[in-house]
């Protein structure tokens, strides 16, 4: 793991300094914002990624697009993304500008106009990218749709992009009003990784962030999606060339005890060209040409999800059939110890290298941070190591149960 220094300012504001690679000249700032889908309530959905956008619109002293042209005035690269749980902001630059990065991401925070005027164009491009990946796009639309399905009560409900009839009834109140509770410093979590001294690191963000203040209180989220009461089939029908199949079981959060065990077993299933699924689906049987399979372990409850792409021809119900007979081999035990040391040197193989470079380490601690508690992540290599055959049996048992399982099939009418 990466040694690391961390301050708090007056503001609540956590600023966290993760030294690696040094001399390279490298550094990655990224701001986290405890802020996603999750927060958001129905009739509202989409706020925090339309939020996202507009962050790159004017502030007090920036005109709209004067972040990106300074950023790339100076050599550095910036990006975003927002997720179920938090919303991740970086600058990947040369350690000289750290000072510049951070005093670009202070006035973000401080002094956003959210004008009537730089808002309703860019809804129209959030509108567009849920027509291009979700309303137009078979794939997009199965993803979406399974949770709507999944999750009844919980905001998980939907997936961050939000519903379309959402999207077009925001009114710029509604995206300020979400900006001045989940956008203050007490909400935020700082990270500066690479080739970096940590002192100068706390100097700097005092400078620029310490008088920044905290204007409301954060709402609790008290929601919790009730015991599922038995499996949920559903058809769907999209325009698409070929069926898709997406079979999904409930998980815990992602600080419990089984996560790791479920992130053994998206390794095993589906990881790669040597996975179970790639070699009796795809290279086997020639029933599918491309699949997923991977726990997506959240603040509160999520999935562990299977999608499958059928070959031409194929219908769904035949893969569904294989894929039950395949997580009937694995609650059986059906694997053997070096498929185990497989799995565990690929995950630890994955894990260092993603301890690499300046904005992995970033992008790894602060989705930990982000989502509540940093002690998966410093426990998780020891916790993969100590996997046995039967941890991976029970789990699957445990959680690969139809009465808990949401299955989907996408096809034409």
């Amino acid at each position: 793991m990466i040694a690391f220094e961390k301050i708090r300012l007056k503001n609540k504001l956590e600023v966290y300094a993760l030294p690696v690679n040094k001399n390279s000249d490298v550094i990655s700032v990224d701001i986290f914002y405890k802020v996603g889908s999750r927060n958001e309530i129905m009739g509202k959905s989409g706020i925090a990624h339309m939020l996202e956008h507009l962050n790159f619109k004017s502030t007090k002293n920036l005109k709209a697009g004067e972040f990106d042209e300074i950023v790339k005035s100076f050599g550095g690269l910036d990006n975003a993304s927002t997720g179920f749980d938090y919303t991740h902001y970086y600058i990947k630059c040369a350690k000289k500008n750290l000072d510049k990065a951070l005093g670009l991401f202070a006035e973000l925070m401080a002094n956003l106009n959210l004008k009537d005027e730089e808002f309703q164009p860019e809804r129209n491009v959030v509108l567009e990218e849920r027509r291009w990946r979700t309303d137009n796009n078979p794939l997009g639309y199965l993803y979406f749709r399974l949770f709507n399905h999944a999750f009844m009560y919980h905001p998980y409900h939907w997936t961050p992009i939000g519903f379309y009839k959402d999207i077009e009834n925001w009114t710029i109140e509604d995206i300020r009003d979400f900006h001045s509770i989940y956008y203050q410093p007490k909400n935020a979590i700082l990270l500066v990784s690479g080739d970096i001294e940590h002192q100068e690191v706390f100097d700097l963000s005092k400078k620029h962030f310490e008088n920044i203040k905290n204007t409301k209180t954060i709402p609790k989220i008290h929601t919790q999606e009730p015991k599922q009461d038995g499996a949920k089939r559903i058809i769907i029908k999209k325009e698409t060339q070929t069926q898709i199949l997406a079979v999904a079981f409930k998980i815990p959060n992602f600080k419990h005890k089984d996560i790791p065990a479920l992130n053994a077993l998206s390794e095993l299933l589906g990881s790669g060209k040597s996975s179970i699924m790639n070699e009796i689906l795809i290279d086997k049987l020639h029933l599918i040409n491309d699949f997923y399979a991977f726990a997506n372990d959240c603040i509160d409850e999520n999935l562990f999800i299977f999608i499958c792409n059928c070959n031409v021809g194929i219908k769904a119900e035949e893969v569904e059939k294989e894929l039950w007979k395949i997580l009937e081999q694995i609650k059986k035990g059906k694997f053997t110890e070096k498929d185990l040391q497989k799995v565990k040197n690929n995950i630890k193989s994955d894990f260092i290298f993603s301890l690499d470079a300046a904005s992995a380490v970033s992008n790894i601690y602060g989705s930990y941070l982000a989502r509540g508690d940093l002690k998966p992540l410093l426990n998780y290599e020891e916790k993969i190591e100590k996997l046995t055959l039967l941890d991976l049996q029970k789990c699957a048992k445990k959680y690969f149960d139809e009465e808990n399982s949401t299955t989907l099939i996408l096809r034409k009418d």
